[in-house]
């Protein structure tokens, strides 16, 4: 009979046991491919995004797959760091703009379309392709805003690095 047995360690405890081996966890550097598990909140405490329900999020360093506001402070972490930083919303999704915001006859609609806020519209022209979200329907009036959504806010990042793979 054979008497192996596998044990099963948390992240943790490996990069403890990998330090005492002298074999230091990797440091995440610019060109590293990284995973991060997260939690996006507003000023106000409301969660607008989470990878907890998911797979950590994985993104290379300076590709510019995800904002820099959020990337540059992984930027030295060690796999098992966690860290809490703010975004500003001119290094996020930039300041809410009103000429972002229109008010349109509902006959501006086809008429088999349901007009209800939170609903999501595309305009085109041209080239070009907005899109907004229904946030206001009345007898005269239906308000749009095309502003993207997490524009105006200031973000607040609960972020922990959970793998680095090295660049080549």
């Amino acid at each position: 009979m054979d008497n192996k047995k596998t044990v099963v360690i948390g992240a943790s405890a490996a990069i403890l046991l990998l330090s005492v081996a002298g074999c230091a966890p990797p440091i995440a550097e610019t060109g590293d491919t990284v995973h991060v598990t997260y939690v996006g909140e507003l000023q106000d405490g409301t969660v607008f995004d989470s990878s907890h329900e998911t797979d950590p999020l994985q993104f290379t360093i300076g590709a510019g797959h995800v904002i820099a506001a959020f990337e540059n402070p992984i930027v030295g972490m060690k796999p098992g760091e966690s860290t809490t930083f703010t975004v500003p919303p001119e290094e996020a999704y930039g300041p809410h703009r009103e000429e972002l915001v229109f008010h349109l006859p509902p006959g501006d609609f086809p008429p088999e379309m349901e007009l209800y806020p939170g609903a999501v519209v595309t305009f085109s022209g041209g080239s070009a392709t907005i899109r907004g979200l229904i946030t206001e329907v009345t007898d005269t009036e239906v308000v749009v805003d095309a502003n993207r959504p997490l524009a105006g806010e200031t973000l607040v990042f609960h972020v922990e690095l959970v793998e680095v793979a090295r660049k080549d």
